[in-house]
């Protein structure tokens, strides 16, 4: 369900924040509606090997290419892949479930998710920041860590669709679409298995009642097999997802209407409090790192340098009004340090790395730049070069992991943030069929929603980070009981309709508290906290008012 945002360092931070994150969001949203609903057509199995084939290989293309819009484009399809997975995987696995246990295993089969965000941020932890390995083959390719975390993430996918082809299909899909005798075999299977495993081997499985098969749509048969080959795959698609449309308009009619439409709204709350928080928490983070770092900044005013070698780093620092005579910077580094009115006269630049650093309306006169990464966007508000010479200059980002401590902290808080789910995983799992499945819903976000508001004490790192894995412990029980009432309250052959369509607009919720949670970082500290408090606690009491599936029979 979640995505962890890449920061690439050829590219800019704040662009991805937006276009890598929200892309594979929009690839996931379109994901889970179109395979959710092809789930019911064609077959469980089948469209999930497609949709973790698919979120495999362009995951994969995606750590090699170096254009960005193709990197987006891979993207894209990955989300697209990926995103089909999620209502698959739960009407999948609940089709095999006894009613008993049916609560505890979906709970259990949520916790995969939390073991796959902490293996991903944990990746992301140990690989990006400190892999400091990277090769080019010319100037055209570029293979950096980041790239290799990709290549990781894909791994785990690869892995399912190996196991997924020794995974029968679902027999309650069989059922539905009358392939008695297949359907048949894998409860016979399952059966004996389970037996076995109580000892008790010697127990024959027996069939009391058959499901009458559901009549095949013959006409469109027909009608696509009178076509060539193109015209016939574009209109089986077209077919297709009418198909899936009109079956999703039947979880909209009595007596279902009430229950989809507050599901629904229970989905984009949760989401669009989780995700905008999501966003919201780590840059906040940033920021007040950032104004502890700016708080710390040494300030030289109207000094004269001359005759001096520079050959170590400054940082954080603001000259003005500055005077440097034959002075000699030569395989040094700039962090955050920024000259004002300052003169440099004769002065030689070599092998010289900036980072956040700048020169304000300075005078360079006669000076020598070899090997530098100053250029005009680093020369700025009426900076004048008078005789001066720019030679063999650095090109490509220059900054690492070690200039920008704060984005390490984002990879390691994102980890902690993930590791806080777990004792709410487990909580949750354990208690789901004993208390109740909306009682665990609306508490946990109501819950959820109140833990914002002690997020106007967070005034550190510290108390921030412990917020956010308190938020995030509170809020799993609430993803995870409303993944088990969504399995629940749909038949078979509209549960992947049905949970594709709510999880599409999970997706939806989540770009949209990307870009308005993520705008408000640095600005105010209210709006974010109210909204999120408010969404969730509507939320919350909206998910009480939901039928109680614990005791149903899925049909």
């Amino acid at each position: 369900m979640g995505q962890n945002l890449l920061l690439l360092p050829e590219m800019s931070p704040d662009t991805l924040s937006f276009s890598d994150g929200s892309v594979v969001y929009l690839g996931m949203m379109v994901g889970a509606f179109f395979w959710g609903g092809m789930s019911d057509k064609v077959g469980r199995r089948q469209c999930l090997l497609i949709c973790m084939s698919t979120n495999g290989f362009f995951a994969f293309l995606s750590s090699f290419v170096q254009g960005y819009g193709l990197f987006l484009v891979c993207r894209i399809f990955a989300g697209f892949g990926i995103g089909g997975a999620v209502p698959i995987v739960f009407s999948f696995f609940s089709e095999v479930l006894s009613r008993e246990k049916r609560g505890e295993h979906l709970s259990w089969l949520c916790m995969f998710w939390m073991i796959g965000e902490i293996y991903a941020s944990a990746m992301a932890w140990a690989i990006i920041p400190h892999y400091g390995w990277s090769f080019s083959m010319g100037s055209a390719y570029q293979f950096h860590s980041w790239r290799v975390f990709v290549v990781v993430c894909a791994l785990p996918c690869v892995c399912a669709v190996v196991a997924l082809t020794f995974m029968p299909e679902s027999p309650r899909f069989y059922l539905e679409v009358g392939k008695h005798d297949e359907a048949w075999m894998i409860l016979k299977q399952i059966h004996d298995t389970n037996m076995r495993a109580r000892g008790q081997p010697e127990k024959v499985f027996t069939v009391n009642r058959i499901k009458i098969p559901k009549q095949l749509d013959e006409l469109v048969e027909m009608e696509s097999e009178s076509r060539n080959r193109v015209s016939k795959f574009f209109f089986r698609i077209k077919a297709e997802i009418h198909g899936i449309y009109l079956n999703l308009m039947k979880c909209f009619n009595y007596p279902m209407k009430e229950n989809m439409t507050r599901l629904a709204i229970v989905w984009f709350t949760l989401s669009f409090g989780y995700y905008g928080l999501s966003v919201w928490f780590p840059d906040v983070i940033k920021h007040l790192q950032a104004d502890d770092y700016a708080s710390k900044v040494k300030i030289h005013s109207d000094e004269r340098i001359e005759d001096f070698t520079f050959n170590f780093t400054l940082e954080n620092q603001i000259h003005k009004n500055g005077l440097f005579i034959n002075d000699r910077f030569i395989n040094m580094k700039l962090k955050s340090v920024t000259f004002i009115d300052s003169t440099f006269r004769n002065c030689y630049f070599d092998d010289v790395k900036s980072v956040g650093s700048f020169f304000r309306n300075c005078t360079f006169i006669d000076a020598f730049f070899y090997n530098t990464d100053i250029d005009e966007s680093k020369l700025i508000d009426g900076t004048e070069v008078v005789n001066s010479t720019f030679t063999h200059n650095k090109k490509g980002c220059q900054m690492t992991f070690d200039d920008d401590y704060s984005a390490y902290w984002v990879y390691f808080i994102n980890f902690l943030g993930t590791l806080a789910v777990l004792p709410g995983n487990i909580v949750s799992a354990l208690l789901m069929d004993k208390i109740g499945r909306l009682s665990m819903l609306g508490g946990s976000m109501v819950l959820s929603g109140i833990s914002c508001f002690f997020l106007w004490f967070g005034t550190s790192e510290s108390m921030m980070i412990f917020m956010l894995c308190l938020y995030n412990g509170l809020s799993i029980s609430a993803w995870n009981s409303l993944d088990v009432v969504t399995t629940e309250s749909f038949p078979t052959s509209r549960r992947g309709t049905g949970f594709g369509f709510c999880n599409a607009l999970c997706k939806l919720a989540a770009v949209l508290g990307n870009l308005i949670f993520g705008s408000l970082v640095g600005i105010t500290k209210s709006i974010p906290i109210l909204m999120a408090s408010s969404v969730l606690v509507g939320g919350g009491l909206v998910a009480l008012r939901l039928p109680d599936t614990k005791s149903n029979v899925l049909m």
